[in-house]
């Protein structure tokens, strides 16, 4: 199902609206740098920029966006600000693009980092880390500045500005959920903070911890994007209407049904916008994005409020609502262990050659929808290395009474682990006053902390 345009909500107000940022849009984007990673079908630009994806660029240009496509300079820049050019005016892929000497270096640095990893890579999850990206919904110029989107992505966020800080929180709160759930395993799905590629190299393979970030991030927006609209926080979207029938035994329909189709639905066409490519990656980042969505409408349910006088529940209203975020992050969890592995196949089709999955082992059971799928081995994370983003486990608090993974003994890769005790502060002796408000004493207990060696 396509998502609407924003006339079928906004009507002629809206439309003018629509048009009015078009052109300012269109008239600053040259002047003020608004930049975004666009493809790119300049020669001149490198291969992962005419892949999409970027690597600390914007794109600068002269033309109106029916061209912008097409005529792309790529400029670095530093903390998001674009440096200085020597004639601004000149920005036609023909024109020598100037800068300054001590840029070269960055220059360099950039082109090698995006050569290796960052075509394919979703930046824009880069999104949930900044906190400019909480004003969204009232700067909507911001767009551009969102690193990694492909124009699909860029035209939603114009139309639909208002759902871009759900978006970003969407993002947040999966990201969140990963480290909660990964908090005891060697890979405990930290973010670096000054990269665009938020998980650096851990997600440039088909792992299973690629298929659950990004089953999380996607079920993340989506959960967002459905908990805002039941807030009425924005205004093209809100309850749903759907789940209005006949009541039940003992009750009747009431509140605010929270419209989880539609959360999934901008989740869907937001973060699948760049999975349209005929590789294997691409279906298995659109596989898992469905699979993380599919757990929202799976988990819905009936949350029910009594009325009546001292809780007699004479009248019982009910309405559609979504699972805690918890419970989603549990059953991605369990999915992503019990992660199916896939093989490869190349296919000759009318467009070219287009890789499809197949299941490895067809003994067992073949994945649903549900199931997260992947078709590359994960590191074992145990020892620092760049090239796989693993930092390793080296000084990482353990469990010496565990079994499990996050035990010393697993966690620490068999290295063995160091023990030193630990003095801390809490409150003890708590005591109850009427009326009201309770003392307690401070206690000082030592803890024994077991950390990798």
């Amino acid at each position: 199902m396509p998502f609407p345009e924003p006339d079928s909500w906004a009507g002629r107000e809206g439309r003018m609206i629509d048009k009015l940022n078009y052109r300012l849009i269109s008239y600053l984007r040259p002047r003020a740098l608004i930049g975004c990673s666009l493809t790119s079908s300049n020669p001149a630009a490198p291969r992962w920029a005419r892949e999409g994806g970027g690597c600390g660029w914007r794109c600068a240009s002269d033309k109106p966006e029916s061209h912008f496509q097409s005529q792309v300079d790529f400029v670095p820049t530093i903390g998001g600000v674009a440096p200085p050019l020597h004639g601004r005016g000149q920005t036609s892929s023909s024109a020598p693009l100037l800068m300054e000497p001590h840029l070269l270096g960055l220059l360099l640095g950039l082109l090698l980092c995006g050569t290796r990893v960052l075509a394919g890579y979703p930046i824009w999850w880069s999104l949930a880390l900044g906190q400019q990206y909480t004003s969204l919904g009232s700067q909507p110029l911001l767009c551009g500045s969102i690193p990694g989107l492909v124009p699909k992505q860029l035209r939603f966020c114009r139309n639909y500005i208002e759902i871009m800080p759900s978006v970003a929180e969407g993002v947040k709160l999966g990201i969140q959920e990963c480290q909660h759930q990964f908090r005891g395993r060697r890979w405990n799905c930290t973010t670096i903070d000054d990269s665009l590629a938020i998980f650096g190299p851990v997600l440039d393979k088909a792992t299973r911890e690629s298929a659950f970030v990004h089953a999380i991030a996607s079920a993340g927006v989506a959960f967002a994007v459905t908990r805002s609209c039941a807030e009425g926080t924005s205004t093209i979207c809100g309850c749903d209407s759907h789940h209005k029938g006949p009541p039940g035994e003992g009750w009747k329909w009431g509140g605010c049904s929270e419209d989880a189709d539609f959360g999934v639905l901008v989740s869907r066409e937001f973060a699948d916008a760049r999975e349209n490519r005929p590789d294997a990656r691409s279906a298995m980042n659109k596989h898992n994005n469905e699979a993380g969505r599919t757990t929202i409408l799976d988990h819905m349910h009936l949350k029910c409020k009594c009325h009546g006088l001292s809780g007699s529940c004479e009248v019982k209203t009910c309405w559609w609502a979504q699972p805690d975020f918890r419970a989603i992050g549990d059953f991605l969890k369990d999915k992503y262990d019990s992660a199916s592995e896939m093989v490869v196949e190349k296919h000759r089709e009318s467009r070219g050659w287009v890789e499809t999955l197949r299941a490895k082992y067809a003994l067992f059971k073949p994945p649903t929808e549900r199931d997260l799928v992947y078709y590359e081995n994960s590191p074992n994370f145990c020892e620092p290395n760049p090239e796989t983003g693993s930092f390793g486990t080296r000084d990482r608090t353990c469990n010496v009474t565990s079994h499990g993974i996050d035990g010393c003994d697993l966690l620490c890769c068999g290295r063995g682990h160091n023990t030193r005790t630990e003095k801390r502060k809490e409150k003890c002796h708590c005591i109850f006053h009427w009326c009201c408000y309770v003392s307690c004493q401070e206690c000082i207990r030592i803890y024994d902390v077991h950390t990798c060696k």
